[in-house]
C-alpha cells in the first residue's frame, strides 16, 4: 500500500468579504480593537464574527471585546483650583450612601483632585455636612 499515491487535496477559495465588515480599512473601528483580520490576508475559514484564531482556534462566537470610555476629571474640565468643603451639593457624588468615599476607578478625578476631594469630604464630616457613616 505504501506504493499508491495520494490524491491532493482540493483547495477552497476564501469567501468573498461584505462590505464594511470588520476587515482592513473600515472607518468605524476604535484604535485599541484587537480582533478580526489583517490588511490583504485572506480570512480563514471557521473564524468567528470577530476574526480567526489565533494559537488556541478561532475566536468564540458571540463575544465581543467591551472598551470603556476614558474617564476624564470633572475637575480638571472645571479648572477647579480649590474644592471648597463647605459646598456639600458638590461633595454629594463623590461619597456613597453608606457615607464612603468613592475611589478614583469609579469617579474618573486626577489623583491631585482625589487627594483635595478626600480632605474636603473629611472636613465637611467634622463640622457635620456629611454624615461619618449611615446606620444599617
Amino acid at each position: 500500500m505504501p506504493d499508491q499515491p495520494v490524491p491532493p487535496a482540493p483547495q477552497e477559495a476564501p469567501a468573498p468579504r461584505a462590505e464594511g465588515h470588520s476587515g482592513g480599512g473600515g472607518g468605524h473601528r476604535s484604535e485599541g480593537h484587537s480582533g478580526g483580520g489583517g490588511g490583504d490576508r485572506p480570512r480563514r475559514e471557521g473564524g468567528g464574527p470577530g476574526g480567526s484564531g489565533g494559537p488556541g482556534g478561532p475566536r468564540r462566537g458571540g463575544k465581543r471585546q467591551y472598551f470603556r470610555k476614558k474617564k476624564v476629571c470633572r475637575f480638571c474640565v472645571e479648572h477647579v483650583d480649590f474644592i471648597d468643603y463647605k459646598k456639600v451639593e458638590m461633595l454629594q457624588p463623590f461619597v456613597q450612601e453608606r457615607g464612603k468615599i468613592l475611589p478614583r476607578r469609579m469617579t474618573g478625578t486626577c489623583s491631585r483632585h482625589q487627594r483635595w476631594l478626600g480632605e474636603a469630604i473629611k472636613r465637611a464630616r467634622n463640622i457635620a455636612l456629611l454624615p461619618f457613616a449611615t446606620e444599617l
